[in-house]
């Protein structure tokens, strides 16, 4: 059993999946409407945005949060974006959960250890 070849073979599973063919149909019709891809590209920077200033301590501008919800307003309502949304958020539970399959069968990879780093 050669792992690349079985990695390659996960590979085209994947893309065979309905989940990435949802994803990429989805995101092919979000592609061809300018105005919703715009809509969600400014929504998603005010959203992070409004990440990062939580993350780090600071205010969130009452302007940018009502930026925001208008922005999620717009976006709840429109098929387009919704579709996308939703495509984009099931490829991406796949993706983890294969992830989240591979990490259990080698979790040494993935630990983090304390104790061993703050020895060297």
């Amino acid at each position: 059993m050669n792992i690349y070849d079985k990695a390659l073979e996960l590979a085209k599973l994947l893309a065979d999946t309905k989940e990435y063919k949802d994803f990429t149909a989805a995101k092919e019709n979000l592609s061809k409407n300018q105005i919703c891809r715009e809509i969600l590209d400014n929504f998603r920077q005010v959203q992070l945005e409004v990440q990062v200033a939580e993350l780090t301590g600071h205010e969130v501008d009452e302007e940018v949060k009502e930026q925001l919800e208008r922005l999620y307003d717009i976006i709840s309502t429109n098929p387009t974006i919704t579709e996308y949304l939703e495509a984009e958020y099931r490829f991406s539970r796949l993706m983890s959960d294969i992830q989240k399959i591979i990490a259990e069968a080698v979790p040494e990879w993935f630990e983090l250890d304390i104790n061993r780093n703050a020895l060297n």
